[in-house]
Order: structure tokens, then C-alpha cells, then sequence
């Protein structure tokens, strides 16, 4: 599908890709088969998004909460990032897609870490699309540790500063955010990057989260209106008068 007019079309769309567990669980499947799924629809996502002209999505894959889930999920997810990685990379580097993860790193294996670091290296030239995984990650999370990098080097912690140092901060803020799965919430992602951000909730959980969903998301976020603190008469424009 060819791109929209700039105007109506975001330029950086975040997702809360909730629902793989409940897809599976109604199918009488393991857990980890909905995140298997989940992969298939995230790929699909990416590069329905890059055909639309969106040059920046931003996913949640795995928060910090989440290591307080069963530790068979949690070992089957970390199987599948290394499995996503091999089989996903190769693709995404031909599509142009530059991959960025954010999160904390450190409690991550050191095999993981090395695979995180091969995939941003080997994609470090694209630029037709920004793909930031975020994976251990959490926006509480996000924030203190730009504010213990900012006291650690005795910089002012103000929100300049505070911005430039929070995971995201080589993109501009999201202009609409996405959940899937029914939930109403944000559960601690993009907290500081959000403000501003359209809310757009839908009941499809995410295996079933496919190209018309993501259309309908963003049709939604081109009948809003983005004011940012000012009314909608400043923002209307001036008709130039006729000589």
C-alpha cells in the first residue's frame, strides 16, 4: 500500500503488544506458542508500518515486571529472542529497518547481550525505518537511570537534560501508542515519552493484530487533533489573502 499524506500518517508509532499468552491459552496451547505467533505478527507489523511511511516503531517485547512470571515462560522467551534474532536480522537488514534495543542489559546473559549488540551493528547503516525493541525494559526503569547518569556526572537533572539521556532519546516521542489485548493502560512503558503521545486501545490480542488493525489505528489517529496546550484556533492557519 502506497503511503498517506504525511499529515495523517504517525511518524513514530509505539505498541504494547499484549494478548499472546491469552491467544494461546484458547487454543489450548503453551504460553510460548502465542509468543511464537506474536513474532509472526510483529513481523508482519514491521513492514506493514515501513510501507506506510512510518519511519520510527517502538514495541514492548519484554518488561521488567515480567521476570515475576513463570520461569518456563520467561526461559522460553529468552529462547526466542535468540531465535528471532538469527532468523529476523538477515530480512530487516535488507528492508532497510536500523534495529535499537532498550532496556537494562545487565541482568540479560552474556550470549544475549552479544546478540543484541551483533543485530544493532549489522543494521547500523539502514535508516528507511527505526525499530526500537524494548526488551527488560521499564519506564520507571527509564527514568532513574537517566537521572543516576545525570547525578553520577553532577549535571542539572532538568527535562533537557533528563530527555537526552533516556532510552529513546535518538527518536523523537511517540505521536501515537498502541496496545492490543482489551487492557486500558499503559503498565510502565514510555511513561516520560507518552505526554503528548495518542492513546489508541484495541480488543484484538496481539497475534490477531494485523495489517487492516493496524490501518484502522492509524485512520483513528488522523481525525485527532494534536494541540499540545494550545486551542484549536491557533492552530488553524491564516488563509492568504488574494492580491
Amino acid at each position: 500500500m502506497a503511503s498517506t499524506a504525511t499529515h495523517t500518517v504517525p511518524h513514530h508509532v509505539a505498541i504494547v503488544m499484549d494478548g499472546n499468552g491469552r491467544w494461546a491459552t484458547r487454543r489450548y496451547l503453551p504460553r510460548v506458542a502465542g509468543h511464537k505467533k506474536g513474532v509472526d505478527a510483529l513481523r508482519a507489523c514491521v513492514r506493514h508500518c515501513g510501507n506506510r511511511g512510518i519511519k520510527v516503531l517502538t514495541v514492548f517485547a519484554f518488561s521488567s515486571e515480567n521476570w515475576n512470571r513463570p520461569a518456563d515462560e520467561v526461559s522460553g522467551l529468552m529462547d526466542l529472542l535468540g531465535v528471532a534474532l538469527a532468523r529476523e536480522i538477515p530480512a530487516l537488514k535488507a528492508e532497510g529497518v536500523r534495529v535499537h534495543f532498550v532496556g537494562d542489559r545487565s541482568k540479560l546473559s552474556e550470549k544475549v547481550r552479544a546478540g543484541l549488540a551483533a543485530a544493532e551493528a549489522s543494521t547500523a547503516s539502514n535508516s528507511r525505518l527505526i525499530f526500537n525493541i524494548c526488551f527488560n525494559y521499564g519506564g520507571r526503569w527509564d527514568i532513574a537511570q537517566a537521572a543516576a547518569r545525570l547525578a553520577a556526572e553532577g549535571k542539572p537533572i532538568d527535562e533537557q537534560s533528563l530527555d537526552a539521556c533516556l532510552g529513546l532519546s535518538h527518536v523523537p516521542d511517540p505521536d501515537l501508542l498502541i496496545r492490543t489485548g482489551g487492557e486500558r493502560r499503559l503498565s510502565n512503558f514510555l511513561l516520560w515519552q507518552s505526554a503528548y503521545a495518542e492513546l489508541y486501545f484495541s480488543d484484538k490480542l496481539w497475534p490477531e493484530f494485523d495489517d487492516a488493525a493496524l490501518d484502522a489505528a492509524i485512520a483513528d489517529y488522523a481525525q485527532r487533533e494534536r494541540r499540545f496546550g494550545k486551542t484549536s484556533e491557533q492552530l488553524v492557519r491564516p488563509v492568504p489573502k488574494v492580491a
